[in-house]
C-alpha cells in the first residue's frame, strides 16, 4: 500500500477481466483529467469537459490514429467516488483496447493503480470508514442476492451507525468512571446499578452481532449440505441432478463413492456447497470403511442433511440407525427412485426421524427435483427480519469478541465489589479496539490486509 502516494495520479481497468462489450478505465488523482485528454479526442473540436458531463470521442494511440471510441466522464473533487478528480474512460470490453489505454495513461504520467487503491483512497479521504470499505468488497463478491442487500446497507452506513453509536456508549461510561474517580469525595455521577445497566446493554448488543456472524458465513461461504445414506440409494444420481452435470460416477454397483465430491450450487437466492458422500454403515473394506469414516465426521460437521433413502426397497435397519445418528440437525428425508413401485414405509420412516420434511423423488427421471430444490431454499436457507444487523467479516467478529471480554472484565469486577479504577482499567482496553473495529485507529498491517483483497480497478 502507498503511504504518501495521494499525489499521484492512478489508473486501471475497472471491469471485469475478459472480453465484453464494455470496458471501463478509470483515473484518479490532480492530474486525471489532463492525462486522459492526451489519449483521448472529443467529436466536437470545442467541447468543454464539464462535471458529470459525457463527452463522446476517439481513443488515439501514440501515432495519433485512432482504436476505438469511449465516452469520457469526468467527476470533479470533491464529488467523486475517491473525492480526487476522476475520470472514467468508458469503450469496447476488449482487452487489447483497455490494456493500451493504460499503458498511454503510464505513459502520460500516472501510476498503475494496485489492488484497491481507488477505495483506499476513498478510506483515506474520509468519504468511508472502513467498515463501508469491507462492504465494498463483500457486494463485489456477493454470491447471493440478500449477500448484496446486507453489503449495501453497510456501505450506506448502517453498521457504521450501530458500531458509531456502541463507542459512544462505551466513551460516556468512562467519563462518568472517570468523574467519579476525580471526585471520589463527592456524589458525582451515576450509580454502580446505573453503571452495571449501561454494560450489560452493551454486551448483549455486542452479542447479538457476533451471534449474527454464523449466518453471515452461510450466505457468503454457503451452507454445507450433506447427501447422507446408505450404499446405492443413490446419492450420487441426486447429486448430479443437483450440480447439473455427470459430477460424480454412477454405476449400479455398491460402494462407487469411496470419497466425498464437493461443488457449489445455488439455488433460489442461496449458495449451498453440496457434498456426495460415500454410504455409510457396515462394510469390511478397508478403502471403504477410511470413506465412512471421513463423510461421518463430515454429515456431523454440516449445516444440513439431506436424507436419501430408496423408496423402491423395504426400510432397513441402517436406514433407522443413520437417522437415529444424524437426525438431530435440520434435516431433509428425500424419498428417492419413485419411478419404481414404493416399498418402503413412509410414515415409519418419518415418525422415528421426528417427522421432518420430505419430499419424493426420482433422481434418475428428474421427477420432483423442482420440488426438492425449492425445499432446500426454504429449509436451509438463513432467514432474518434484521438484514442491517447481521456482520460478514471475520475482522469485526474478532474485535468484537475482544470488546465483549474487556466490558465483561469490567462487569465482573464492578459486581465483586474492586474499586472504580480496576473496572475504568478494563473498560478502557475497549477503547483503542473500537477505533480498530472503525478505522479511526489505522494501521498498515490492517489496511494491507483489508485492501489487498480487492480487485485491481476498484
Amino acid at each position: 500500500m502507498q503511504k504518501n502516494g495521494l499525489e499521484e495520479t492512478i489508473i486501471a481497468v475497472s471491469t471485469a477481466p475478459g472480453p465484453g462489450g464494455l470496458g471501463v478505465v478509470r483515473l484518479s488523482g490532480p492530474d486525471a483529467l489532463d492525462i486522459a485528454r492526451r489519449i483521448f479526442r472529443p467529436r466536437k473540436s470545442k467541447t468543454s469537459f464539464l462535471p458529470r458531463n459525457v463527452v463522446l470521442g476517439d481513443l488515439i494511440g501514440s501515432d495519433g490514429s485512432a482504436f476505438d471510441e469511449a465516452f469520457l466522464l469526468y467527476f470533479k473533487a470533491p464529488l467523486s467516488y475517491t473525492r480526487e478528480d476522476v475520470v472514467e474512460l468508458s469503450c469496447h470490453g476488449s482487452p487489447a483496447v483497455l490494456e493500451e489505454i493504460v499503458r498511454l495513461g503510464v505513459e502520460a504520467g500516472a501510476q498503475r493503480a494496485k489492488p484497491g487503491e481507488f477505495t483506499l483512497r476513498a478510506f483515506l479521504r474520509g468519504r468511508i470508514d472502513i467498515v463501508q470499505a469491507e462492504a465494498v468488497q463483500s457486494l463485489i463478491n456477493a454470491s447471493s442476492l440478500n449477500q448484496a442487500k446486507i453489503s449495501y446497507g453497510q456501505l450506506e452506513g448502517r453498521l457504521s451507525s450501530r458500531f458509531y453509536s456502541l463507542r459512544d456508549k462505551i466513551v460516556s461510561l468512562l467519563a462518568e468512571l472517570e468523574a467519579r474517580l476525580e471526585f471520589s469525595d463527592e456524589e458525582v455521577g451515576i450509580s454502580n446499578r446505573q453503571i452495571e445497566q449501561s454494560l450489560e446493554g452493551a454486551l448483549d448488543s455486542i452479542q447479538d452481532l457476533i451471534a449474527s456472524f454464523d449466518m453471515g458465513r452461510l450466505l457468503t461461504e454457503g451452507s454445507t449440505l450433506a447427501i447422507v445414506g446408505r450404499p446405492n440409494v443413490g446419492k450420487s444420481t441426486l447429486f448430479n441432478s443437483l450440480v447439473g452435470m455427470e459430477r460424480a460416477i454412477v454405476t449400479p454397483f455398491s460402494g462407487t463413492t469411496r470419497d466425498y465430491l464437493q461443488e457449489r450450487i445455488k439455488i433460489g437466492d442461496g449458495v449451498f456447497n453440496l457434498v456426495d458422500m460415500a454410504g455409510l454403515g457396515r462394510t469390511n473394506h478397508p478403502v471403504e470403511k477410511e470413506g465412512a469414516k471421513r463423510s461421518e465426521d463430515l454429515a456431523r460437521r454440516a449445516d444440513g442433511i439431506l436424507f436419501l433413502l430408496d423408496s423402491s426397497k423395504k426400510e432397513r435397519t441402517q436406514d433407522m440407525d443413520l437417522i437415529r445418528d444424524h437426525g438431530a440437525g435440520k434435516a431433509i428425508v428425500v424419498f428417492n427412485k419413485i419411478d419404481l413401485p414404493m416399498k418402503i414405509d413412509k410414515a415409519k420412516i418419518l415418525a422415528l426421524a421426528g417427522r421432518p420434511p420430505s419430499v419424493e423423488v426420482s433422481a434418475l427421471t428428474g421427477l420432483n427435483m423442482d420440488k426438492l430444490r425449492k425445499k432446500i431454499s426454504r429449509v436451509f436457507l438463513p432467514t432474518s427480519k434484521k438484514w442491517d444487523e447481521i456482520i460478514l467479516s471475520r475482522r469485526q467478529k474478532d474485535l468484537l469478541e475482544l470488546i465483549r471480554d474487556a466490558l465483561a472484565a469490567g462487569l465482573r469486577t464492578l459486581r465483586e465489589g474492586y474499586g472504580d479504577e480496576i473496572c475504568a482499567e478494563e473498560i478502557r482496553r475497549a477503547a483503542p479496539l473500537l477505533g480498530q473495529l472503525t478505522g479511526e485507529i489505522r494501521t498498515e498491517e490492517i489496511l494491507r490486509n483489508i485492501f489487498d483483497r480487492f480487485c485491481i480497478g476498484k
